[in-house]
C-alpha cells in the first residue's frame, strides 16, 4: 500500500510540474489575434461624463486575445479601487449590456472591464461563435488576471458579474478561482442545464439528448465537408404573432434600436449550430456549493429564466428558495418583482440595482 502511495505522489508531482512549466518569456508565446477594433462610440447607450474609458487587449491561458472596454472613474484620487469584471448575455458584446453594468458601475466608484468573450466580438478566436464552458469560464479568469495586474485596482477586492448565459460561467468561475472576492450573477442561463435539458426539463430523456448528440454529430459531418459552419440563426425577425412571450422579450432588446448591435449574434445570425455541443456533457454548477466568497443572484420574478437563478442558488446552500428571495450565509438570491429576464439588461425599465451591487462589490 505505501508503494501505491508513492507511485500516485510521485505521478501527482510530475503532472504539477507539467502544469506549472512555464514559458521562459512572454516573446515565446503565440497569441490567437483579436479582430479589427472600432474606435469610435458604438455602445447601445450613451457615453457618461462621470467616468473614463479606454479599450484594451489582455489574452487567456488558451492565447486568444480578448478585447475589452475600461471604465475608470472620474476624480476617484490616488488610492487603488476595487474592480469587476463584466461579460454577457451569451450571444452578445461588450456594446450591449455588459457595457451598461460596467459604466453604471464605474459611475460607482469601480474600476470595471466589459469585454467580448473568446470567438465573439472584437476578441480573437477563430472560427467565430463558438462557445466553451471551458473556454468561457476562463475568459473570466484572463480578466481577473489582467486587473490583478494593472495600477490604480486593489488586487485583492476584485469581483465580476455575469449577464445571462455569462451568469452560470461566472458561477463556474467563482469556484474555480478564489483571486475572486465576489459574483453577481444577473438573469442568470446556466447554459449546460438548458443544453441538456431542454427549457423546462421538455427534452430530459436519455433518448431525447441522445437525438441531440446525433444532429449534432451530423451537423459536423456537414460542416467539415461544407468548410465552414451553418449559423443557427439570432432572435427570430420578423416576429411571430405566436411566439412565446420571452421570444418576444428578446425580440424587444436584440432586433430593436433599442439593443440591436452588428457585432451579436443574438442581434445577426446566432451562434454556429454546433457551437454549443460541448455543454452537453460539462455541467457548469457542478462545483457552485464549493464556494467561499460571496454571490449575489439576481433575477425577474417574471423572468422565464428564473429557475436557473434558484437551480443555482440551491446547488450552493443546499435549500430550494420555492420563488422567493432568500439569504443563506453569505450566498444571496434577489428576485425583482414584476421584472421580465430582458428588464434586467440595460435598466430600461429601472429595476436593475445598482446601489445593491455597489454595496455588495464595496463590501468584499
Amino acid at each position: 500500500m505505501r508503494h501505491i502511495h508513492h507511485i500516485t505522489a510521485l505521478l501527482a508531482g510530475l503532472a504539477l510540474m507539467a502544469c506549472n512549466n512555464n514559458p521562459q518569456n512572454n516573446e515565446n508565446l503565440r497569441f490567437m489575434k483579436h479582430q479589427p477594433l472600432t474606435e469610435k462610440w458604438d455602445k447601445t447607450f450613451a457615453q457618461s461624463p462621470k467616468v473614463n474609458h479606454k479599450k484594451v487587449v489582455f489574452h487567456n491561458r488558451y492565447g486568444i486575445e480578448l478585447v475589452g472596454d475600461l471604465y475608470t472613474p472620474r476624480d476617484s484620487g490616488t488610492a487603488p479601487l476595487p474592480a469587476i469584471a463584466v461579460s454577457g448575455p451569451f450571444g452578445a458584446v461588450k456594446e450591449q449590456s455588459s457595457g451598461v453594468y460596467a459604466q453604471t458601475m464605474a459611475e460607482h466608484g469601480f474600476v470595471t472591464l466589459a469585454f467580448d468573450p473568446s470567438y465573439t466580438g472584437e476578441s480573437g478566436g477563430e472560427p467565430r461563435r463558438m462557445a466553451s464552458p471551458d473556454i468561457n469560464t476562463e475568459d473570466f479568469l484572463a480578466a481577473v488576471d489582467y486587473l490583478s495586474t494593472l495600477d490604480g485596482v486593489n488586487h485583492d477586492r476584485i469581483g465580476i458579474i455575469g449577464i445571462c448565459g455569462f451568469g452560470g460561467m461566472a458561477v463556474n468561475a467563482a469556484a474555480l478561482d478564489p483571486r475572486i472576492k465576489a459574483t453577481v450573477a444577473a438573469t442568470m442561463y446556466d447554459m449546460s442545464k438548458v443544453n441538456v435539458e431542454g427549457y423546462f426539463e421538455s427534452e430530459n430523456t436519455p433518448a431525447q439528448r441522445m437525438d441531440k448528440r446525433r444532429a449534432l454529430a451530423a451537423q459536423r459531418t456537414v460542416d467539415y465537408a461544407a468548410g465552414t459552419y451553418k449559423r443557427a440563426g439570432g432572435v427570430i425577425d420578423p416576429l411571430p404573432d405566436d411566439a412565446p412571450w420571452f421570444v418576444k422579450d428578446y425580440h424587444s432588446y436584440y432586433k430593436t434600436e433599442r439593443g440591436f448591435h452588428e457585432r451579436s449574434g443574438n442581434s445577426t445570425d446566432g451562434w454556429n449550430v454546433v457551437g454549443c455541443q460541448s455543454f452537453l456533457n460539462q455541467p457548469l454548477l457542478a462545483w457552485a456549493q464549493e464556494i467561499e466568497n460571496p454571490v449575489l443572484l439576481i433575477h425577474g420574478e417574471k423572468a422565464h429564466s428564473l429557475y436557473f437563478s434558484e437551480y443555482a442558488f440551491e446547488r450552493m446552500t443546499g435549500v430550494k428558495p420555492e420563488g422567493k428571495s432568500m439569504v443563506m450565509g453569505n450566498k444571496e438570491l434577489l428576485i425583482i418583482p414584476g421584472a421580465s429576464h430582458v428588464d434586467l439588461y440595460d435598466n430600461q425599465a429601472g429595476v436593475i440595482p445598482y446601489d445593491k451591487m455597489a454595496a455588495f462589490f464595496n463590501a468584499m
